[in-house]
């Protein structure tokens, strides 16, 4: 079993880089299978989702080439299947993305039900909504979603989302970039991965308009010839390491950003007492006073993103007073709460809200992680706490964050990587 092991109490010092988005690289890489060609891509972050989607596109028969650590040149041409293996779909939520490329390339499509983390029913209702729309029979039985459109070729229509869906709206992008006609996305998602996805496709020879805008018009085009992109700077990545410093204290410049991007974590962590200045690629982040009480409430961008919630929920847990904690997108992200407790924090949920009681000092304990941003908390809490925290179930982190122990170390925190015999298997050996 591996855990880091974190003896917290220490201000953070010095400067980190932030890697690719992860959020904008798991729908560019399926994205990869329209393209007739050989794309490359670069800034690609070095994470466990990015070589699962990287192994499903080799399976599918692509030809994928390490150019460098953060650089693939992917070729697509060849491809002649549309099911993707089930145990490698099942691992990452984002196989879902492999549909609306491969429905928008092949006509059809067969993929598991995507995994990833765990925030109760995350269904893709409004992905399957939109694909019928384009003229597709979606069927979901028997371990599998099936889609297949009725012409051979999706066919462009006006879709409304019924809810604001990141997923969804980068899923149907991918499924209308080669459909015949114009599809129009009304109530779209803002994000900037889905910005990002539409101008590598745009680079790409696509005609995709107004990405960033609650209104996404896609001419459809008979094909997508290769190219070069680079993937934009992670926004959470980033925001993580804002909210680690702001929770210890101390002085980082996190080199690497778009700090427009991060205006919707700035605001919260100005209120709350840190400093933060704005440079052209880069944002330096101190904290030397005591924090304060705020209220958040998670939103589609351009709000307080709910991939942020458990780091700053972290932050809030050293404040001074009673902070409230709002979800406004899942309905199950308080999971990691009885973990924070283990650590002393005084929190109260109840349905979507969370009151959190500041305390002086969270003291280390034995955690384990229990999805992505819930285990980018906990290193957050661990590196405030007073003592040795060790966070288990380590791979939910390694999911979305680059090198983490290795950046962290390299602004003071005191985290290492621990390998301990599995119990059960020792047992079992006795």
């Amino acid at each position: 079993m591996t855990k880091y092991v974190i003896r917290g109490g220490k201000p953070l010092y010095g400067t980190v880089d932030i890697s690719g988005a992860k959020n904008a690289a798991v729908a560019i890489l399926p994205a990869a299978l329209l393209v007739e060609g050989s794309c490359r891509i670069e800034n690609l972050p070095q994470i466990s989702d990015v070589t699962l989607i990287l192994n499903i596109l080799q399976e599918l028969g692509a030809d994928v080439r390490l150019v460098n650590r953060t650089t693939v040149d992917i070729d697509c041409s060849h491809i002649r299947n549309a099911m993707v293996p089930d145990a490698l779909a099942r691992k990452i939520r984002a196989s879902y993305y492999l549909i609306g490329a491969l429905l928008g390339r092949f006509g059809s499509a067969e993929v598991a039900p995507p995994g990833g983390c765990d925030f109760g029913g995350r269904p893709i209702d409004q992905h399957i909504k939109g694909f019928a729309a384009m003229g597709a029979d979606v069927d979901v039985k028997g371990g599998l979603i099936r889609a297949c459109a009725r012409e051979g070729r999706l066919i462009g229509t006006t879709i409304y989302m019924d809810m604001v869906s990141v997923g969804a709206t980068m899923n149907i992008i991918l499924a209308a970039t080669l459909a015949e006609g114009t599809t129009i996305i009304e109530n779209a998602a803002k994000e900037p991965h889905v910005v990002d996805l539409a101008n590598f496709l745009n680079s790409m020879g696509a005609s995709i308009m107004g990405a960033g805008t609650d209104v996404i018009k896609i001419r459809g085009v008979d094909r997508l010839s290769g190219g070069s992109y680079s993937i934009i700077p992670d926004q959470i990545e980033a925001g993580t390491y804002m909210a680690a410093v702001t929770a210890t204290g101390g002085e980082v410049l996190i080199k690497n950003v778009i700090p427009k991007h991060l205006e919707c974590i700035t605001a919260k962590l100005l209120e709350m007492g840190a400093e933060v200045e704005e440079l052209d690629d880069a944002v330096l982040v101190r904290r030397n006073e005591p924090l304060h009480r705020i209220n958040v409430k998670t939103l589609p961008y351009p709000g307080f993103p709910t991939d942020m919630q458990p780091q700053v929920a972290a932050c809030l847990c050293v404040a001074d007073g009673t902070s409230v904690l709002t979800e406004g997108v899942w309905d199950n992200r308080y999971r990691y709460v009885d973990e924070f407790r283990r650590m002393g924090a005084q929190i109260q949920v109840d349905g979507k809200t969370a009151v959190i009681e500041g305390i002086s000092q969270l003291t280390g304990a034995a955690v384990e992680a229990c999805d992505l941003r819930a285990g980018a908390a906990l290193v957050i809490a661990g590196l405030a706490a007073q003592g040795t925290t060790e966070i288990g179930q380590i791979q939910h982190i390694e999911r979305g964050y680059e090198d983490i122990v290795r950046k962290l170390s390299g602004i003071g925190a005191d985290i290492r990587v621990v390998v301990t015999p599995d119990e059960g298997k020792a047992a079992q050996a006795g």
